[in-house]
């Protein structure tokens, strides 16, 4: 009989984790797959992929319902806090926004349209930092036409998100960052109120025209707006400017793409399994059970980290390495349960279909001028990349 033993806890800094938490990722894989961080709050830490991708389907035992987390304190419960029928429901209203049909029938036309229009506005300049010039206003202009919130400027889109993702990730209380986010989530429903009734005089394709359509209450409307903000406009950002960084870091990546040996969908796919911008997905413990000889008890915080799970040596040679030839299957960046990202069509689209592509044919001389810092554990993507043409 296998023994059974409490999640050991283990030490990080936290300002290193986030500086870069691949490290003590790997010393967790290594010595306490399931470990308890005191550092971030508490919470046990599931850090192999197979656990994760395992434990991630057993929503009886690890809830995505959290009623006193941050995500539902801060943003009201959406989606992404419901498992089983409620969950489903939710789900199916918002899917004719995000469905591969409406994606590739509605929103890559607009895409193309919007990154066309903010690239020759940038052409012309000969420097920019990728993230702000860049990766955020592509990134923003999508998530308006998804959303239906396009009476939001780009800049405050990005702003609303990152506020929202910093309070998510406020494990430290600090009252500064739970303020601002606060301000952001108000400023989602004034512009949701603003574009209800023209989105009901006019119907359209939209997260909020459809889940209007279907029913759903004003909060649930404004609940899973902001979740959709919150993931849709930092990680594509992140993906874009992160991945034109890791080309532009390998020459021979650089030189297969130009000559077509390569395609963006691979580069895209490798870059979040590389560094994935979404880096953990947090659950608590709805009844007790045994994960990975490890007993944990009701009401105990897990993030599943996948991040780690998508270095994880049993399944990667190399993992550290930036390889878009290597087999990306069994990489979980969108998740690998009932919860799997509702936007990753979406996703792949705007990064992989338009915005890596146009921007390389746009710019063929784009070159790196400085150095590209990277942040973040939760969420995780380059905070600039310097480039000159």
């Amino acid at each position: 009989m296998r023994a059974v033993s409490v999640a050991p806890d283990i030490d990080i800094d936290p300002v290193a984790f986030r500086a870069d938490p691949y490290p003590d990722l790997a010393r967790l894989r290594a010595e306490a797959p399931v470990a308890r961080v005191p550092a971030l709050g508490g919470a046990v830490l599931l850090t192999r992929r197979a656990d994760i991708h395992r434990e991630e389907k057993r929503i009886d035992v690890l809830s995505s319902r959290q009623p006193d987390g941050l995500m539902t304190r801060l943003m009201g419960e959406n989606l992404m806090r419901r498992d089983g029928a409620a969950h489903l429901s939710e789900r199916r209203a918002l899917f004719p926004a995000l469905s591969p049909r409406t994606v590739r029938d509605t929103w890559a036309p607009l895409f193309r349209e919007k990154t066309g229009a903010i690239l020759d506005a940038l052409a012309p300049r000969g420097e920019a930092d990728l993230v702000r010039d860049y990766a955020m206003p592509v990134s923003a202009e999508a998530l308006k036409l998804i959303t239906g919130l396009t009476n939001m400027a780009a800049a405050e889109m990005d702003r609303v998100s990152q506020g929202m993702i910093d309070g998510c990730a406020n494990y430290a209380g600090d009252p500064r960052v739970e303020a601002t986010c606060h301000d952001c989530t108000a400023s989602i429903d004034r512009h949701i109120d603003a574009m209800l009734p023209a989105l009901r005089a006019a119907p359209d394709m939209s997260a909020i025209s459809v889940m209007d359509r279907a029913g759903l209450g004003r909060d649930r409307i404004s609940a899973n707006t902001k979740l959709i903000i919150s993931g849709g406009q930092n990680e594509p950002r992140d993906a874009i400017a992160g991945a034109a960084w890791a080309v532009l870091s390998h020459p021979e990546v650089r030189c297969a793409t130009r000559t077509g040996r390569l395609g963006w969908d691979a580069v895209f796919a490798e870059y979040a399994r590389w560094i994935s911008p979404i880096g953990m997905s947090p659950r608590e413990v709805a009844r007790a059970d045994t994960v990975a000889g490890v007993h944990l008890i009701p009401g105990t915080r897990v993030f599943l980290m996948f991040g780690s799970a998508n270095r994880d040596e049993d399944w990667f040679d190399a993992p550290e390495r930036f390889d878009p030839w290597r087999d990306t299957g069994p990489a979980i960046p969108f998740g690998a349960g009932p919860h799997f990202c509702a936007g990753a069509a979406a996703s792949r689209c705007l990064i992989a279909d338009v915005a890596l592509p146009m921007l390389f044919e746009r710019l063929p001389d784009l070159a790196l001028a400085g150095d590209a810092p990277f942040a973040g554990w939760a969420f995780r993507g380059p905070l600039r990349v310097p480039v000159t043409w």
